[in-house]
């Protein structure tokens, strides 16, 4: 029998407290279903996004093992391609929300078995401009969260590095204004944060019923939280996110497949926990199962 061919790109500073010796038991796991490895390390933000556009074309699969950033380097690498080969994925980073989404096992060696397993499932995947995302774009409060808690404090205090750069956020709360137009609905106003996503975390922050999460159905979750005329307004949006009542108090919560933003203010954005800086036009489109997963 042929063996197929492997790409594995790993980053080699993802999830650093972690022990490598897991890492070495998935690629015995792929190497006995058949796989012959090819291992790439990366070196600098960008890396993964280059080495598979470039490599990737020559193998059968691609697996990423990193963070989020990671995978959504790959996935954008692999975009740029006419006819990306399947990606498989170890987790290796601290919140791993698109992980959990698609209930990718944390142990690297139980996710490589289910890679080897050989079951494909197409993904949607998120293009904003010219970048592309696979879980989620957001801007506002929280969002700057994910790419200013330090990769040192990420590590040691995971999920909640997050929390308490977002209660730094809190006290700079401030409202964006913008106008929003998806699948032909306007909404001009306020917002204190927005989120569009295709995942049921957000940042470990926030958390979407599964049953409202379709991940190939060409369609992404759009969160809006608009800004509060009143400290009791404010009270009641916080409590109806922590208590994920999306659909209450006010907040903009809606299943759509396009999204036309404008503003005029410095608007930064996270995409995957990467940032992206303020543009005045923001295209968000959804590429149905653009992406073949083996999970």
């Amino acid at each position: 029998m042929e063996l197929q061919k492997l790409l594995f790109i790993v980053n080699p500073r993802a999830g650093r407290n972690k022990p490598h010796g897991p890492l070495f038991d998935a690629l015995s796991v792929l190497s006995q279903a058949g796989y012959l490895i090819r291992i790439r390390q990366t070196a600098a933000p960008g890396d993964a996004a280059e080495i598979a556009a470039r490599e990737g074309p020559a193998y059968d699969l691609v697996v990423a093992a990193g963070g989020d950033g990671t995978l959504n380097e790959v996935i954008s690498g692999l975009m740029r391609l006419e006819s990306p080969p399947p990606l498989g994925y170890l987790p290796q980073g601290t919140t791993n929300d698109f992980a959990a989404s698609l209930q990718i096992p944390r142990d690297p060696a139980a996710a490589a078995e289910d890679i080897a397993k050989g079951r494909l499932r197409a993904l949607d995947i998120g293009q904003w401009n010219q970048r592309n995302f696979i879980y989620v774009a957001s801007f506002g409060a929280f969002t700057r969260s994910s790419y200013t808690a330090s990769q040192a404090a990420k590590n040691a205090l995971g999920h909640f590095a997050y929390i308490l750069e977002g209660m730094k956020d809190l006290s700079t709360l401030r409202p964006y204004r913008i106008r929003l137009t998806a699948d032909g609905e306007t909404l001009d106003g306020d917002y204190l944060f927005g989120a569009v996503c295709n995942s049921t975390s957000i940042g470990g922050l926030m958390k979407l019923d599964p049953e409202r999460v379709v991940l190939d159905d060409g369609k992404f979750e759009m969160l809006l939280v608009p800004s509060p005329k009143t400290a009791l307004d404010l009270q009641n949006l916080v409590l109806a996110l922590l208590n994920q009542q999306y659909d209450s108090q006010g907040l903009v919560f809606r299943h759509v497949s396009s999204i036309h933003l404008e503003t005029e203010e410095d608007l930064p954005w996270s995409l995957d926990g990467e940032y992206a800086p303020s543009v005045p036009v923001v295209e968000i489109a959804n590429r149905q199962q653009a992406l073949r997963m083996l999970l």
